[in-house]
């Protein structure tokens, strides 16, 4: 029998519905095979940037951080609309994607209320940027996430970042889908899941793939979008330019702060 060892709790979850927007905490989340349900899939394409990552984010427009997004029907966005038979008895056999209709409205920093769809707010966001800088829409029923479809970081280690450079670092920074409570581990304790299952709750499992490569997001303050160019420095410089985990669902289930966090060996 598989040895298992709870390792800690879910703190707070999280989803992004725009790629480079504002998050948004949730009460509860579906960890489906594309990742957390309605996470990032709206992005907008930038024909500046690079063919193989062509989406506009905080590095090129800091103040992409100040637009939140927020679902128009929130229960519509809270679970699959077939979940029960994704939670059904034969775990890893039905996929969930957000392909409801899940239409989006923005409040932009200026307090204007826009559907994502809305012409006005490309032009918004054009402002900021120079005129090689070309955008459109891009919708998908998966996520538009930069490597795996979920990610962790625990709380520990936003400590310890923040006690490196002197600052009291907002976890919302690093931008995670789970913050973990590792108590009693730790800064970076979580680097030792990589290769390992993680289950979360009753059901859901993780396969930690990856440690996550950080940029300049992590420097941006997410109330005012101001650069604390040290975070990544540090980052970078005592911890391989790393921090915080990617996983890979490999079984979908529904997950909720304060739920156990198992390793599984």
């Amino acid at each position: 029998m598989s040895a298992v060892t709870v390792v800690g709790k879910v703190e707070s979850l999280w989803r992004y519905p725009v790629k480079s927007m504002r998050g948004e905490e949730i009460k509860q989340s579906y960890l489906g095979f594309s990742g957390v349900y309605g996470d990032r899939l709206y992005a907008f394409h930038d024909t500046a940037a690079p063919e193989g990552f062509p989406f506009l984010t905080g590095r090129e427009l800091e103040q992409l951080l100040l637009y939140q997004p927020r679902f128009r029907h929130p229960k519509d966005a809270a679970l699959p609309p077939n979940v029960a038979d994704a939670e059904g008895d034969e775990p890893g056999l039905t996929l969930v994607y957000a392909t409801a209709d899940l239409p989006v409205d923005i409040e932009t920093p200026a307090g204007e209320v826009l559907t994502i769809d809305d012409p006005t707010l490309i032009t918004s966001l054009s402002e900021g940027l120079d005129g090689s800088h070309a955008l459109a829409l891009l919708r998908s029923d998966r996520a538009f996430t930069d490597c795996r479809p979920v990610s962790i970081f625990s709380i520990q280690t936003v400590k310890q970042i923040g006690d490196e450079v002197g600052l009291d670092l907002d976890k919302r920074r690093f931008r995670a889908n789970i913050y973990a409570d590792l108590t009693p581990m730790a800064g970076f304790a979580e680097n030792e899941f990589v290769g390992r299952k993680l289950q979360i709750g009753t059901k859901a499992v993780l396969g930690l793939t990856d440690r996550d490569p950080r940029c300049k997001m992590i420097t941006l303050d997410p109330n005012t979008a101001e650069p604390s160019p040290e975070v990544l420095r540090r980052v970078r410089d005592a911890h391989e330019g790393k921090a915080g985990l990617y996983g890979a669902v490999l079984i979908e289930g529904v997950v909720r702060p304060g739920d156990e966090i198992r390793l599984l060996d």
